[in-house]
């Protein structure tokens, strides 16, 4: 135990120091639009919660059912017998949804890029990543064994360089590119059609992690379909808690693919299946978004409108594609003074900084939802103009 304290105490403490520890904070209900922190009833703006289903009576009425015909859980990892019919359901919807062949849905997201990129990449392969590609994309790929080059962010001239350097080596059976769809931490957009050229020209497999764009871009399809390339690219990897609003993740793509996974995924072998009260949750959702386009566009509306608030105030929210809304403050302590203010002022905005994003970076990030309404956003702008110049931010 004391070896342990030694070592654990000067971290913690050097983490405080250094404006980087995260305090968690226990929500007191639902995570909504509006949501209640130590008896405080604050503005939400640090959910994935975009189009407000997770406490959709629609997708909770639909779990319920769930529950009670098959039980709380499936008693089973997929390939012994937890595979229950509303498994196979929601798998073959997410093909239907994605414009694929098949789908295979996992535990969570994470689970989906730490499971698929080393059930097809080896320690002979090569895979080249967007040097901002999210932490479960980075340990995915180290867990395959394959060589990693980076490509810089969104730079297209520099992933042709890598691209084609490592083709002429001839060092490696294969090569595969993958990138976020939609940026989190900054909420741009992957540059699909280029990506696909340079993929063709030298034959990579193309990976686009879509946890941020399933449900946002594409009328909910995600950033794939936005740019009308589903069948371009190999994985179209995406997350069902966010946009969804439930839990868990899916890869979609071929037939051959997807039957591969169920083989050698590590996750989808090894850990029990989705709750069927989940996956019900998330076919009621995607039955939703496909006739109830609402929603999706109420999020672009409200995203809209808190970009265009914060931009006027001064603020800079670097090259937001979407509904993601960075304010970047830069300094690690000041970023953290500036969300805690932004807490007392009744607005629920995480700071965000290294080692999520690079040191001097650090920003809050704000995630507005459907669920918003233009009156609590004229509150987060107000709130937002007071401590911005109150800490000369703005």
């Amino acid at each position: 135990m004391t070896v342990l304290k030694d070592f654990l105490e000067p971290q913690l403490q050097a983490l405080r120091d250094q404006g980087l520890y995260n305090t968690i904070d226990t929500v007191e209900g639902p995570n909504g639009a509006k949501i209640k922190i130590n008896g405080a009833e604050l503005i939400n703006l640090s959910s994935n919660n975009y189009l407000g289903f997770a406490n959709d009576d629609r997708l909770k009425k639909k779990c319920i059912e769930a529950t009670e015909q098959y039980g709380v859980g499936a008693g089973a990892v997929r390939t012994i017998n937890g595979t229950m019919t509303v498994h196979d359901e929601l798998e073959k919807r997410l093909a239907e949804f994605k414009h694929t062949e098949a789908a295979i849905a996992f535990q969570s997201g994470f689970n989906c890029n730490m499971g698929a990129i080393s059930a097809v990449m080896t320690k002979k392969d090569a895979i080249i990543s967007d040097e901002l590609n999210h932490a479960s994309i980075i340990d995915g790929c180290r867990l395959s064994g394959a060589k990693i080059l980076r490509a810089k962010h969104q730079d297209m001239i520099d992933l042709r360089r890598v691209a084609k350097e490592a083709t002429e080596s001839g060092q490696y059976e294969k090569i595969m590119y993958i990138t976020d769809g939609v940026f989190s931490m900054d909420g741009d957009v992957a540059k699909i059609p280029e990506i696909v050229a340079i993929a063709e020209e030298f034959g990579l497999i193309t990976y686009v992690d879509d946890a941020h764009g399933s449900g946002v871009m594409g009328k909910g399809a995600g950033t794939v379909k936005h740019f009308s390339m589903s069948d371009k690219i190999d994985f179209q990897m995406g997350t069902l808690s966010k946009a969804i609003g439930v839990v868990g993740g899916y890869v979609a793509g071929s037939q051959q693919l997807i039957d591969w996974l169920k083989v050698r995924a590590r996750p989808f072998l090894f850990s029990t299946s989705l709750t069927p009260g989940a996956a019900a949750a998330c076919i009621e959702a995607i039955d939703i978004m496909e006739h109830d386009p609402e929603r999706m566009e109420k999020l672009w509306e409200n995203g809209t409108y808190l970009k265009a608030g914060l931009v006027k105030l001064g603020f800079d929210i670097g090259y937001s594609e979407t509904p993601i809304t960075p304010c970047i403050i830069g300094d690690e302590n000041l970023t953290q003074q500036f969300s805690r203010r932004l807490l007392e002022e009744g607005v629920y905005a995480k700071s965000i900084v290294f080692p999520t994003v690079p040191k001097g970076t650090g920003r809050v990030r704000n995630m507005p939802t459907a669920a918003h309404t233009k009156e609590m956003l004229d509150e987060v702008l107000a709130s937002y103009e007071k401590v911005g110049k109150e800490l000369k931010v703005i």
